[in-house]
């Protein structure tokens, strides 16, 4: 579509939304089930440094200065026994300041808008490359909404796509395998027949189908820059992966007793994979898969009467009775009371194959379990490959693994087979933050303290490596299969829902999404810290690591917001340092990706500012350093996911169009991407410029 200041266009003023997050409550009751209107599971009650500083001097001339700062290192830390270990000094040496600029981002911004389409800049166009139901191996069906079977859904592209991910295609020219996410199912917006209480096993099983991933390859046509599915291709390597696909459990917790089930006595293997958000790809050409949410699917975790695993359960949100799905009525895997350790299957990052359409999937449980938004790596430079991961829930931590052995360069068959078993042996670690302010200075409205940042160093607790645990009274399988626990026991620091957490080949830094908080200062929660400074945080804020001298295996950082996101008018958001009154408002960040020039680009999730969701770039050096630009929107009621930033082209995935409260298959209120009296469905997008130039010029 052309610029949003072309006549007809609906501009909107910047007015809060009544839903307190921006989201409808009826996507809160399918995506994540209603998990902000229940207690955070996080009930521990970690210290933050911020209540010690009020002891001692302000250190912020300290580390300005670069002089040492104490804090307890992992080594310290494994050779004690105790989380309390003795303190190592490291030197404190973070250098985010303005260098040379960046490339690109030369647009003109979108603004925002209630629109059901997508609007991009002046001078770019846009097209969908699948939706949902639209062939994906080659004797899918026709998608019929009103005659869908598990059968045909099963070939199927799947519903409400979330990351996507591009592997070159050896051999090809401008094709790719694209890999996406199918997060969760929406009902009713799938089924005109479908109620809690009307459920069906043909209901069960095409969400079942719906869930999961979905590989096909795409080639970009050279006249007119359009991204297109492949039909002459579909048999080589397209394929559908659902909750009825076999997995793999590997590593440290594979076999272990609490993944032992009825129907899988060797605790090694899993059917599916389910509520997959964010993710990544890996150096050797594979995709990385967060399971996220996944209590929300199973049932009666609140009836189990052990109180030990009761207590598991609740720390992972599984506390209820039936499930708005329903689907332990047509297989007990989803009772807890029936099959108490399936839970405990799910909430793992996946490992996909695309390349391989053979290969079996595989669950590493060397990075913990936890609500995964995904996991995305780089390689050191000493060759360890290093993960980076949120957990996806208020008050919840930040994580990282560090492989025990080196990346192999190459794409030969030795090389990827080598680098396939990476994540399966390594050091799983967990952030704690501090900040370099008095406590004082953090005041909860976003003010920012005396010294002009929010910023501080940082440390990442060792968790556990391999077979041996360094978290007291926990064994490493415990570690593994109950990571929040673990995290807890350490004092990791708590977050405002940690989503996307990726780190740049540009600079080495990690850039963290961490998308909001309402619950922050409320009666009986923690108040508000330096790393996330905002009471009632309900616009979220990016957050900038940098590694001790760059070594992205070191067991110390340094940090920075780099945004405190918000409406630019308010006196509690920041920019970088940028000047306010030339960004775009931003609420909400969710996944992160990087262009060819370095620059951030961020997508929402739940905007609470009254526009629809969208896309965002944001140079991170140079004078222009926090420059918030908006690249496009998505349609209403849908949230924008993927993202995927080549030089000539952007992907993104347009999840849950027209999930809007009081809509339904049997009332849509967006028609998007058909038009007419077309249901919504959830698709691909892909924006190019019109001139055919690169994307960053």
């Amino acid at each position: 579509m052309s610029s949003p200041t072309d006549r007809g266009r609906r501009l909107l003023p910047l007015l809060p939304t009544n839903h307190p997050l921006g989201r409808q409550a009826v996507t809160c009751e399918f995506r994540c089930g209603n998990a902000c209107s229940h207690e955070a599971p996080n009930s521990s009650q970690n210290a933050y440094f911020g209540d010690v500083v009020k002891e001692v001097v302000s250190r912020r001339g300290m580390l300005k200065a670069g002089a040492v700062v104490a804090v307890a290192g992992a080594g310290a830390l494994a050779m004690s026994g105790s989380a309390a270990a003795a303190p190592v000094n490291v030197d404190v040496d973070l250098d985010l300041g303005f260098g040379r600029d960046p490339g690109g981002l030369n647009f003109e911004p979108v603004q925002p808008n209630t629109l059901d389409q997508i609007s991009v800049p002046k001078g770019f166009q846009q097209d969908v490359v699948i939706r949902w139901g639209d062939a994906v191996l080659p004797d899918a069906p026709k998608f019929d909404f009103d005659n869908q079977t598990p059968e045909a859904q099963a070939k199927q592209f799947g519903f409400n796509n979330d990351f996507c991910g591009l592997v070159p295609v050896p051999g090809y020219h401008d094709s790719w395998l694209m890999v996406s996410n199918h997060e969760y199912t929406s009902e009713t917006f799938m089924f005109k027949d479908w109620a809690a209480d009307k459920v069906t096993e043909k209901h069960a099983k095409i969400a079942w189908a719906a869930h999961g991933l979905s590989i096909v390859m795409v080639d970009r046509d050279p006249r007119t820059g359009k991204l297109f599915v492949c039909p002459d291709d579909m048999e080589k390597y397209n394929r559908r992966i659902t909750l009825t696909t076999p997995f793999e459990v590997r590593g440290p917790a594979a076999g272990s007793k609490y993944l032992k089930t009825s129907a899988d006595p060797s605790g090694k293997v899993v059917l599916g994979t389910q509520n997959n958000c964010a993710g990544g790809v890996t150096p050797w050409g594979t995709i990385l898969s967060g399971e996220e949410n996944f209590n929300q699917y199973f049932a009666n975790g609140g009836q189990v009467t052990d109180p030990d695993t009761k207590a598991k359960f609740a720390r992972y949100g599984i506390t209820g009775g039936a499930t708005t799905r329903k689907w332990e009525n047509f297989d007990k895997r989803f009772d807890l009371l029936k099959e108490p350790n399936e839970a405990n299957r799910f909430g793992w990052i996946v490992e996909i194959d695309p390349l391989d359409p053979k290969s079996t999937p595989v669950k590493h449980t060397a990075l913990g379990r936890f609500k995964h938004e995904g996991a995305n790596v780089i390689v050191a430079r000493d060759g360890r490959v290093v993960a980076y991961m949120g957990d996806d829930e208020r008050f919840d931590y930040m994580y990282k693994f560090v492989t025990d052995e080196k990346y192999m360069k190459g794409n030969s068959k030795r090389a990827r087979e080598h680098n396939k078993r990476l994540l399966d042996k390594g050091t799983l670690y967990v952030a704690k933050f501090t900040g370099d302010s008095p406590a004082a200075e953090i005041t909860g409205d976003g003010t920012l303290p005396k010294d002009g940042e929010f910023d501080g160093s940082g440390e990442w607790i060792a968790l556990a490596h391999n077979d041996k645990s360094f978290v007291p009274g926990f064994t490493a399988e415990e570690v593994y299969v109950f990571t929040r626990l673990a995290a807890d026991k350490v004092g990791a620091t708590k977050m405002d829902r940690p989503e996307d957490v990726e780190p740049s080949t540009h600079n080495r830094r990690i850039y963290a999404a961490l998308t909001n908080n309402t619950d922050r200062g409320k009666a009986g929660k923690e108040g508000p810290t330096e790393p996330n400074p905002r009471n009632g945080n309900k616009h979220g804020h990016v957050l900038e690591i940098e590694e001790r001298r760059s070594d992205n295996t070191a067991t110390t950082f340094s940090w920075k917001l780099l945004l405190v996101c918000g409406d630019p008018k308010d006196p509690g958001t920041y920019f970088g340092g940028f000047d306010k009154s030339q960004v775009s408002p931003i609420s909400c960040p969710d996944n992160v990706a990087f262009d060819s020039h370095g620059n951030l680009w961020i997508s929402t999730d739940g905007n609470a500012l009254g526009s629809n969701d969208g896309l965002f770039a944001v140079p991170v050096s140079g004078k222009r350093r926090g420059q918030v630009k908006q690249f496009l929107t998505v349609p209403k009621g849908a949230e924008t996911c993927g993202p995927v930033i080549t030089e000539d082209f952007v992907l993104v995935s347009v999840q849950h169009p027209g999930e809007i409260d009081g809509a339904s298959a049997n009332n849509p209120l967006s028609h998007w991407p058909d038009g007419g009296t077309s249901q919504p469905r959830p698709s691909v997008a892909v924006v190019w410029r019109k001139d055919r130039r690169k994307i960053c010029d």
